[in-house]
């Protein structure tokens, strides 16, 4: 039993290069394609202190299966429409009866 609808695949990208000038950018070599992978957008209303007022923040969660290799810093490139998620919390909840699901919170960074 996966516990999720994927509603995309991915692919995993991990790690790090240097450019030109010798500055450490993100690598785009893939670890894994074809992933099956859940990403749901949600909008949540945050407090802004120093602007005092409340806007709408979107959030990104992912699900993959308990079995997939991912950790935080990684990337995932949806393969439907190429949007890259950075990968910024990893939870393995334990689950009695299976595998379970891995819940990832993400970050949209091609915007």
């Amino acid at each position: 039993m996966s516990g999720f609808i994927a509603t995309t695949t991915v692919t995993i990208l991990r790690g790090e290069e240097t450019d030109g000038y010798g500055d450490p950018v993100d690598s785009n070599v893939p670890v894994r394609a074809r992933v099956p992978a859940s990403i749901i957008e949600r909008d949540q209303r945050v407090f802004v202190p120093a602007e005092n007022r409340t806007t709408i923040v979107k959030q990104h969660t992912g699900r993959v299966r308990a079995n997939v290799d991912i950790r935080t810093g990684d990337r995932l490139r949806d393969e439907k429409d190429q949007s890259i998620y950075l990968v910024e919390g990893v939870s393995r909840p334990r689950s009695p009866i299976g595998g379970g699901t891995v819940r990832l919170v993400l970050r949209r960074v091609d915007d």
